[in-house]
């Protein structure tokens, strides 16, 4: 058989082998492809087009595809790995930065009751961490694809929210919403704009029905909101709530949009910083919350003198009733000494407003509201006005 023969496979037919090169020692000889027989029928592949690749000097070219799983890793890392060095910080913190007391809590409160503890404290930091980064990111994203391509990198908060799925996004907003003040509920409403880029243009194609959907909208959100401003406006010194109110429904209407493109870094730069140091500001209240609830147990003989000790039950067996005083200390009390116990509200929980919502208070979060309408608030036991 020679060397231009075919050989049947049974894929169809398979090229024949190419005979070796010799080698005298010095420079192999280079083989002309147009001098090789190629059986036909055999599919000839294209030559790969050359690779363009203008990199700077110094610079590492990344792949987008390896870009956007580090940015995911990145997004995850946080969302897992913050709650977790919290729940450990609030321990610490609720311990006085004692030692043996941080053990006695870390024995005593499970990981189930410390994640929900962290849940229905730090629910609105870690909704607003979110709603505040997919909300820059989406402007920065839409912001930064009007730069010319490979110009620079594209900012963190815009890899975020392109790596994020919708359903977190609306589940990020979802948790604001129900744990959120209602005071602070009007934020939502340029954030979820800024988010999904709903710009005015989107409501109608026509200029008239945009304009009467836009009014509809603000005249709702006027009926929901004019008594509170009211009420604010005659009480007086609620600056604060009126800007809250006020602004954020006219600050939609102009968030969403590309910025112009000599803004983009500075503000992203800006943005990371910000979101960074309200998140430290925020978190401060959140690590020194209890993760206990606060009570104050009544001790003594029972015909004798009483003693009232104000602090958080740690544990309590057929012995002793651990309590974590709230002026510090731990205090082993005897079961046998206990005569009462009550449950007290913290001064955080004191309301600061005398301003409703349709019968919300504006200091309540609507998972708190609903809650109050099924168990109304009971009246505080005069032993908690009185501290330890």
């Amino acid at each position: 058989m020679s060397a231009a023969s075919v050989v049947p496979g049974a894929d169809g037919v398979i090229p024949p082998p190419r005979p070796p090169v010799p080698s005298d020692g010095g420079d192999p000889p280079t083989a002309n492809v147009d001098d090789v027989r190629w059986p036909s029928g055999v599919p000839v592949a294209d030559p790969a087009p050359p690779v363009n690749a203008d990199v700077e000097p110094g610079r590492v070219r990344w792949d987008p595809a390896e870009r956007r799983a580090r940015a995911s890793q990145s997004f995850w890392t946080a969302v897992v790995g913050v709650p977790a060095i919290f729940s450990v910080l609030r321990l610490g913190v609720e311990a006085g930065g004692e030692l043996q007391t941080t053990l006695l809590l870390v024995a005593n409160v499970g990981p189930v009751n410390l994640l929900a503890g962290f849940l229905t404290t730090a629910a609105r930091l870690l909704s607003t961490g979110l709603v505040a980064v997919f909300a820059l990111g989406a402007v920065l994203a839409v912001s930064a694809d009007r730069l010319p391509p490979g110009a620079r990198r594209r900012p963190l908060f815009a890899r975020w929210a392109d790596i994020t799925p919708a359903w977190v996004v609306l589940a990020s907003f979802l948790l604001a919403l129900i744990t959120w003040p209602l005071l602070y509920l009007p934020l939502l409403l340029p954030a979820f704009v800024a988010a999904f880029q709903l710009r005015p243009v989107r409501l109608h194609e026509r200029v008239v029905p945009r304009l009467l959907i836009i009014v509809a909208l603000l005249a709702g959100y006027g009926w929901l909101m004019l008594p509170t401003l009211r009420e604010a406006v005659q009480q007086g010194g609620e600056g604060l709530v009126l800007v809250l109110i006020v602004v954020p429904p006219l600050l939609a209407l102009f968030i969403a949009g590309p910025l112009p493109g000599v803004v983009i870094r500075p503000l992203a730069s800006a943005t990371e910083v910000a979101v960074l140091a309200t998140l430290i500001w925020a978190a401060v209240p959140v690590i020194s919350t209890p993760v206990l609830p606060l009570t104050v147990t009544t001790v003594g003989e029972e015909n004798g003198p009483t003693e009232d000790v104000r602090g958080h039950v740690v544990t309590t067996d057929d012995v002793n009733m651990v309590i974590l005083q709230e002026q510090g200390g731990v205090r082993y009390v005897p079961v046998d000494l206990v005569r009462a116990q009550v449950l007290c509200p913290s001064e955080e929980e004191l309301p600061r407003h005398r301003l409703r919502i349709h019968d919300f208070h504006v200091e309540d979060s609507l998972l708190e509201g609903m809650g109050r309408r099924v168990r109304p608030v009971h009246r505080i036991d005069a032993t908690c006005r009185t501290p330890g």
